[in-house]
């Protein structure tokens, strides 16, 4: 497995990412929920949670799993290394959070699904993340969703601020961000079809039909879904889908459409340079140029979220009359 020393995560992260996280801070309300976050956010009863319903992996709790993390915080240059849980949860997911002290969990259905490879493409999946600084940000997500559907008295007028546009804002940056983890998973496993069969397994996976599972036809079916947006209709349907009119609200990309990303970035330049060393390091930059036009990106992007915010309100009215 590949080391990075020093390495930023401005080298790997994916210029959506950026943009979607430029327009979420630049729209009304952030500032102010930012503020209450910090005021009110506790994260000691999380962590005393994790600690009293699972497992904290270590030397000797999942001695085996331990030993990849550390590999994996170790390539990823991350200091200092975050604790990790295993939950019992048969639904193969992970995730990470926290704002001063982040950590991983990750579920007994990951481990019982995937391979050990295959596992630790998950742990430098969601240690991408935590290098890339978006477990805060995550959290904010989390809590403003909760702080709109609760009462606003009991969550310190919070949920006043927080708009449908700003919800949308950060539903978005969230999909973006996992194209950035998703490049530190490539990164650290070096074999895209390993990541890329990670992606299937965990999107619809069997124990008992794994032979069964081609990453090739997944891989087809990839092409095919992108393919879709030959279509103008199937556009706004996926756009529906993601904002929440078409069932809920999601917060990560569908599988396929990560594939197509990732790929796409595997056959970079980009890439290349970066598994040769030649990458951006903090604080020192080195010779990967990762700069965008992030104003006039975010621009865009905060013109596109406005003309869906249009879209979904004239739907509502439509199924109102």
């Amino acid at each position: 497995m590949a080391t990075y020393p020093g390495i930023s995560s401005e080298a790997f992260r994916h210029p959506l990412d950026r943009q979607a996280e430029q327009t979420l801070r630049s729209l009304p309300g952030f500032d102010f929920l930012a503020r209450k976050f910090v005021e009110f956010f506790a994260e000691r009863p999380q962590l005393v949670y994790l600690m009293g319903n699972t497992i904290q992996v270590g030397p000797r709790q999942y001695s085996t799993i331990y030993h990849m993390f550390r590999e994996c915080v170790r390539d990823l240059d991350i200091y200092p290394e975050p604790k990790l849980f295993v939950e019992q949860n048969p639904v193969a997911n992970s995730y990470s959070l926290g704002k001063e002290h982040p950590y991983i969990v990750i579920n007994t259905g990951v481990l019982d699904l995937l391979s050990e490879v295959e596992i630790r493409a998950v742990l430098a999946h969601e240690l991408g993340h935590i290098k890339c600084g978006h477990t805060i940000l995550i959290q904010m997500a989390i809590w403003a969703s909760q702080a709109a559907s609760a009462i606003s008295e009991v969550t310190f007028g919070i949920g006043n601020f927080v708009t449908q546009g700003l919800l949308l804002a950060f539903y978005e940056w969230r999909r973006k961000a996992e194209l950035s983890a998703d490049r530190a998973a490539l990164l650290v496993i070096e074999d895209l079809n390993t990541v890329m069969k990670t992606m299937m397994k965990i999107s619809g996976g069997s124990i008992k039909y794994a032979h069964e599972c081609h990453l090739q036809e997944f891989i087809k079916q990839s092409e095919e879904y992108q393919a879709l947006d030959e279509d103008g209709l199937n556009q706004v349907y996926k756009l529906l889908m993601y904002s929440g009119v078409i069932g809920s609200m999601q917060s990560h990309p569908f599988a396929v459409e990560r594939l197509h990303y990732l790929r796409e970035w595997a056959r970079s330049e980009e890439y290349q340079q970066i598994r040769q060393g030649n990458y951006m390091r903090s604080p020192a930059e080195g010779a990967v140029n990762v700069e965008v036009n992030t104003e006039t990106e975010a621009d865009k992007l905060r013109r596109q979220l406005e003309e869906l915010q249009r879209e979904i309100d004239k739907i509502r009215r439509n199924s109102a009359q």
